[in-house]
């Protein structure tokens, strides 16, 4: 083989494409006058941190790695840690969307890292509660009667509702489906449950006491008789707190980080150059 043909062969080498990249990264960092430090070329591994490698393992594996496991988790972190500084060098953490985005998700983590397991007490949780009580009420129940009706005519309908006012016998003039004829105290998001969306909020807004419609569910036509409407009782802290405490968390963290970026912000001189 010519000296051609093997000068040929090593370019095509990945190898020799990454070590003339480390001149690349060499050359460059010399003639911006920093010189190479000699500490950014010694990898330390302490005994801390072998012991968090090896606890890792331990919580995915469910066992304490053997010692060429952990010979090869010191390898892998080596490696790691090699490719970390050289991309550095490469300058290639620099106007990445990526790496940006992760780093201020971090930032955003150690503003609020300090409230994650923090526990509200009862006076904290009654007053989120008392600005917003119709947010954890249950809301009005209802106890009705319904006819479904699987063929009839909006006239039809409108016939039949004429004769169901005093009737007892109500429920035997309307089509079979397998759903309740009557509900007793049933929450909105519980008739919505049985009857779809758009039934719940008609019913919500009929009087109470005579037979009204056609109300259209998803099965399709009904008449409606809303017998009773118990208004919603405030809700007590005891029967809601999950809720109530979920909210208080997301609203905190939000104020927490809100005031963590304003103080940082405040340290900057922003300037914005329009076209």
């Amino acid at each position: 083989m010519t000296l051609a043909a093997r000068a040929r062969r090593w370019l095509r080498e990945p190898l020799v494409h990454f070590l003339l990249a480390g001149l690349v990264v060499f050359a460059v960092s010399s003639w911006r006058g920093g010189g190479v430090d000699p500490e950014s070329r010694t990898i330390t591994i302490t005994a801390e941190q072998v012991g968090r490698l090896g606890e890792a393992w331990k919580q995915t594996w469910q066992r304490p790695p053997t010692g060429p496991e952990i010979d090869g988790l010191i390898r892998d972190h080596i490696k790691e840690e090699v490719y970390y500084r050289e991309a550095r060098r490469l300058g290639l953490d620099e106007d990445d969307s990526v790496i940006r985005r992760r780093l201020r998700s971090k930032m955003e983590f150690l503003a609020i890292s300090e409230l994650e397991n923090a526990v509200p007490d009862d006076a904290t949780l009654q007053a989120v509660l008392d600005r917003n009580p119709a947010k954890y009420g249950l809301g009005n129940r209802y106890s009705l009667d319904q006819l479904y009706l699987a063929k009839a005519s909006q006239r039809d309908a409108e016939l039949l509702l004429g004769k169901l006012d005093g009737n007892r016998r109500w429920a035997t003039l309307g089509d079979s489906i397998s759903l309740p004829a009557s509900l007793e105290q049933a929450t909105g998001p519980e008739v919505a449950r049985i009857f779809g969306d758009g039934f719940a909020a008609e019913i919500a807004a009929l009087p109470t006491g005579k037979w009204r419609g056609p109300v259209m569910s998803g099965f399709g036509m009904h008449l409606v008789r809303v017998r009773r409407v118990t208004p919603a009782a405030k809700p007590r802290l005891a029967d809601v707190r999950q809720a109530v405490e979920n909210d208080w968390h997301a609203a905190t963290l939000r104020d927490r980080e809100a005031k963590a970026y304003q103080a940082l912000l405040d340290g900057y001189t922003i300037r914005i150059a329009k076209p």
